[in-house]
């Protein structure tokens, strides 16, 4: 084989494995914000309080069959994180907790998918929230319903790792978050 035709089969390959990606970028569906919930729950002097996220959006490629092209993508703005107090959801936007002003966004983005059986699975990815990023892996289970899919799932999460709340709250407030999500797309 001579040089340029070794040289255009590498061009064409190149095409067709950036249209081949692109494809399956194309397929990814919209998660739908109107039939979806993000909520954390935490215990502040031993009482569990709960607050969900107003604002979110985000892309889920999800084939159970396909788990090597499975792809997931979860932005959140923090400053929507809602208690039903709106003088604790202004102290939560300051420097000390979410800093909202400097880091507006808390994102998700997954890296691979495995199967547990049935319809349960895990994903692991980049957990990223006030500029610290982590590897996190996020158990969740699929089912359809009519012609939507729906991903629920719960994890524990880590204040401290995140530098939320300073240390003179650590007597107050429990270091676990729990955040469970219900996330609906399209077919």
């Amino acid at each position: 084989m001579n040089a340029a035709v070794a040289r255009n089969l590498s061009r064409l390959s190149a095409v067709v494995l950036t249209a081949a990606t692109l494809a399956a970028a194309a397929k990814a569906s919209e998660i739908d914000v109107t039939k979806s919930q993000v909520t954390a729950t935490f215990r502040q002097m031993n009482v569990p309080v709960e607050g969900r996220f107003k604002n979110f959006r985000g892309t889920i490629d999800f084939d159970p069959r396909k788990l090597m092209a499975a792809r997931a993508r979860l932005e959140i703005d923090t400053a929507s994180f809602d208690l039903g107090a709106p003088e604790y959801e202004d102290e939560l936007r300051s420097k000390e907790w979410f800093d909202t002003p400097a880091f507006p966004k808390a994102s998700f983005v997954s890296s691979g998918v495995i199967a547990l059986g049935g319809n349960r699975f895990v994903a692991r990815g980049k957990f990223t929230l006030k500029g610290k990023t982590q590897e996190i892996k996020v158990p969740f289970t699929m089912r359809s319903d009519g012609g939507a899919r729906v991903f629920e799932g719960e994890l524990s999460l880590y204040r401290k790792m995140y530098a939320i709340g300073s240390a003179e709250w650590d007597s107050t407030l429990e270091d676990k978050v729990v955040v469970k999500f219900r996330v609906t797309t399209a077919h």
